[in-house]
């Protein structure tokens, strides 16, 4: 399996498994800042070279994280961050903001939180619907012409939008949640993808660590963890959705792998461009992840999954 690809409209190399680091600061329950640390040197050792934050993961923490653990490596990573999530004082959610001088102020903090004097890769995390695209992306131009950002990015937006976006500036990497059990963007965002040479960047791509056959129940979790508010993670639809795990796990004992390479081998089998930044803060997960790569899928297998899994996915997404 191919293991590395350039970065879109770019010239930068990245390993095809990356890291997604939002869970060192927030959101999945406990976490220990020394822990991460390790693993985030751990990870550039094993060869991974993508790194993907953002400034409202611990409003400001998650950034700071890594600035912290790369002080003295920046020249072994790639780091991408994103704009437009407000978070107040204490952490609370104030709504999106697109207006260009929020976005300017965003990159300014988001340089000082990571200690780099330009971003490799800046991500519009969500689209604030009171500003047009064109404005947006044109204000992230205008960061590149500084020199503030390299790249420019775009998170779960649709087809349309894509276009558009990249109609005012070379759009590099389109960020999206695809996984066995999210597969929307195969209906119309890998297509224009590909068409316009833009890298597609598969989050959440263990389905929050559900499709790793760890959550088996509510009691799985710590009574802080977000996964609690989502609509997949009640009762009803674990017990539900448990059939995706299913499938993994009978793929997983006959290759004798874990189902979390069986998850992320079928989401890097599906075109050789897809990088994927699973997140987890230990180790032993990161080493298990970077298996993967070992593991290939034959067509047998693919039509065996594909056959097999559930025709939906009890729960939105959000």
């Amino acid at each position: 399996m191919k293991q590395t690809t350039i970065l879109g409209h770019s010239t930068l190399q990245v390993n095809r498994i990356g890291l997604g680091c939002m869970g060192m600061s927030e959101f999945y329950g406990s976490f220990d800042e020394m822990e991460s640390i390790n693993t985030l040197h751990k990870a550039i050792d094993l060869g991974v070279n993508f790194f993907d934050t953002a400034d409202m993961y611990g409003w400001g923490a998650n950034e700071r994280l890594l600035g912290k653990a790369f002080k003295d490596r920046l020249d072994d990573v790639i780091i991408a961050t994103k704009f437009a999530v407000m978070r107040g004082a204490n952490g609370e959610f104030l709504g999106l903001n697109g207006k260009p001088e929020y976005i300017r102020q965003a990159c300014d903090q988001s340089l000082q939180n990571l200690g780099v004097e330009s971003i490799d890769l800046y991500f519009m995390h969500r689209q604030d619907r009171k500003v047009e695209i064109e404005e947006i992306v044109g204000t992230m131009s205008d960061l590149v012409k500084l020199g503030k950002v390299k790249h420019i990015g775009l998170c779960e937006v649709d087809a349309e939008t894509l276009r558009r976006a990249h109609a005012v500036h070379p759009i590099t990497a389109l960020q999206t949640e695809y996984s066995l059990w999210s597969r929307e963007p195969e209906q119309e965002i890998f297509d224009v993808c590909k068409e316009l040479g833009i890298t597609f960047v598969a989050y959440s791509p263990l389905g929050r660590g559900f499709l790793t056959g760890a959550i088996k129940s509510r009691a799985d979790l710590e009574t802080n963890d977000w996964r609690l508010t989502l609509p997949r993670f009640t009762d009803e639809a674990i017990k539900e959705n448990l059939k995706f795990v299913e499938v993994i796990d009978k793929i997983a004992k006959g290759k004798q792998v874990s189902k979390a390479q069986v998850a992320l081998a079928w989401v890097l089998s599906q075109n050789d461009e897809i990088i994927t930044i699973p997140g987890t803060r230990k180790i032993h997960r990161l080493e298990e992840n970077l298996g993967a790569f070992q593991l290939e899928l034959s067509k047998t297998d693919l039509d065996i999954i594909q056959k097999s899994m559930p025709s939906a996915t009890i729960g939105n997404r959000y």
